[in-house]
């Protein structure tokens, strides 16, 4: 019956081929047809329903809740149920239709409001036969299709650098990084004014408490109470814990708070993780940096490579792997930071972790598209969106993650790694400038073939010169949990085969139709499975 309503509303195509004004003329018309079918969508109400044909049935669900032979313990399986179901629907495009990924995927675009919309925008802007604004579109919420509707949003076509389908995509996330506070520097107190909401005059009170009652305030108040109420609390308390964390009471307290998460004094006795890190410098800086101070907590140094990629790329590793276990860090090689939990390595490290470290984090590059493409971002994004989710069965409550990366990337997004923080209960304290952290002088590398020829350069970090040094920030979190059940973890959706071998950008801008066209999609989308697999490549 909805199919019936849309092409009684919509006037159909005459047959032929009409004139330039004619052919505006028809497009206006199909405009108008679905911008009233639309309405009459939203009159009967039914974006709210789906159509009994679409409800998925019970074997479906089943299947999705299958993984296939892979074994995790029931009270880990939430840490890898996005990373699974990730690896499944890029696998089904290769075994069945594209429709039953789409419909796992996304569960608005299988609503008639959410095809209607998308296409009414389509039609707009000209883009019937762009695979990467389809691809776009249909990733979008019905909030994020009304706000292009409403505010008469249009790309550039004639953009020299982007796409339209690129535009929309940079502009629906610039919308979202409105609310994050941006990229660049933000103090404990800006973080916590953010966070709660305050008005500019809450954050003049905060600033102006010292030490002791502005982490009192920061730890308690959960906006059950004032402000107010909660400052006058935090100026009578006693703090009786004899530890780092009430040192120089009197301070000034941003300033303190700040030298904390620089100096890096975390918890002496809990583990810390450091993962994806290629050359093993930073481990070896985390690990002196501890031994100084007698932690007696390890340093778990993890490399996503398997040695023998190492040995090819830095040959001084295996002195890099002797210095650590001198430490008494344990090294290990081949760990996909999103499936840890199906690694026995990290059998029984469950709440353990103290502190996590993941600096510069990138799912590598793809030869002929820009980070930022939707063929190829949306690697990016899941990394980060995985990643904390996965850390949530392993980091003890109050522990620390701090994630590496450049304000103005465009690859990992700080929008990513924020966002996907707050949304496992990851609560973000603090951005600070990465040349300001203790731990900021190690060798920095590429983390693939590159580092082959471009030597890491410890001594005075001169090796990696691909982004502005005084963009880099350090992103801090403190895990919080609440108790409740969160969410299966949303992913983005990657591109199916037929949109890959549509599109018409990166490495396919030159090629016409023909097998060439269709091995370079089967190839991209095979890379794709290999990684979310656990698999590096390149």
């Amino acid at each position: 019956l909805k199919g019936q309503h849309l092409a009684r509303e919509c006037p159909p195509l005459g047959r032929g081929a009409p004139s330039a004004s004619v052919e505006d003329q028809m497009a206006d018309e199909l405009e108008l047809g679905l911008e009233e079918a639309l309405e009459g969508l939203e009159e009967a109400g039914l974006e709210e329903e789906a159509p009994a044909e679409e409800e998925a049935p019970a074997p479906e669900e089943e299947e999705d809740d299958d993984d296939d032979d892979v074994h995790v313990e029931e009270h880990l399986r939430d840490s890898v149920e996005g990373s699974l179901r990730l690896k499944r629907m890029l696998s089904r495009d290769t075994q069945g239709p594209d429709a039953k990924k789409r419909k796992t995927a996304n569960g608005d675009a299988a609503q008639p409001i959410h095809q209607a919309k998308m296409k009414a925008l389509l039609v707009k802007w000209g883009g019937m036969t762009d695979a990467v604004m389809k691809h776009v579109l249909e990733e979008c919420s019905l909030d994020e299709l009304n706000h292009l509707i409403n505010t008469n949003y249009m790309p550039n076509k004639f953009d020299q650098r982007k796409t339209p389908g690129e535009l929309t995509r940079q502009h629906l996330l610039q919308l979202k990084e409105r609310e994050l506070g941006g990229g660049s520097r933000i103090d404990v107190v800006s973080a916590f004014k953010l966070r709660w909401k305050l008005a500019l005059d809450a954050e003049k009170v905060l600033r102006a408490l010292t030490h002791k009652d502005l982490r009192y305030v920061i730890n308690t108040y959960d906006g059950s109470q004032t402000l107010e109420d909660v400052v006058n609390e935090a100026s009578v308390s006693v703090d009786e814990d004899d530890n780092t964390l009430s040192a120089v009471p009197t301070g000034p307290g941003p300033m303190v708070m700040g030298r904390f998460n620089r100096l890096e004094l975390i918890d002496p006795l809990a583990d810390a993780a450091v993962f994806g890190d290629a050359n093993l410098t930073f481990c070896m800086n985390l690990a002196t940096h501890r031994k100084g101070f007698g932690h007696v907590g390890r340093v778990i140094a993890t490399t996503f490579e398997e040695v023998e990629t190492l040995r090819e790329r830095y040959k001084e590793i295996d002195t890099s792997i002797a210095f650590l276990e001198e430490h008494h860090a344990e090294v290990y090689h081949g760990v996909d930071c999103t499936r840890i939990a199906l690694d026995p390595r990290f059998d029984g490290m469950e709440s353990r972790l103290g502190a996590v470290y993941y600096n510069f984090p990138h799912s590598g590059a793809v030869q002929g598209f820009f980070d930022s493409h939707p063929m190829v971002n949306w690697r990016h994004e899941n990394l980060m969106r995985l990643f904390f989710r996965a850390l949530r069965h392993f980091v003890k409550p109050g522990g620390i993650v701090k994630v590496s990366s450049n304000a103005g990337a465009v690859g990992v997004r700080y929008s990513y790694i924020v966002g996907s923080a707050i949304e496992n209960e990851f609560l973000h304290t603090e951005t600070m400038p990465f040349l300001e952290w203790h731990l900021h002088r190690y060798g920095r590398s590429y983390g693939d073939k590159r580092d082959v020829y471009k030597r890491p350069d410890a001594k005075n970090n001169q090796s990696y010169n691909a982004q502005n040094a005084n963009s880099d920030m350090v992103y801090c979190f403190c895990y919080s949990p609440t108790g409740n059940t969160l969410p299966k973890q949303s992913i983005r959706m990657p591109p199916s085969m037929q949109t890959l071998s549509q599109c018409k950008d990166g490495p396919f801008k030159n090629m016409g139709p023909g097998p060439a066209r269709e091995n370079m999609a089967k190839q991209l989308h095979a890379r794709f499975l290999t990684e979310v697999s656990g698999t590096h490549v390149g």
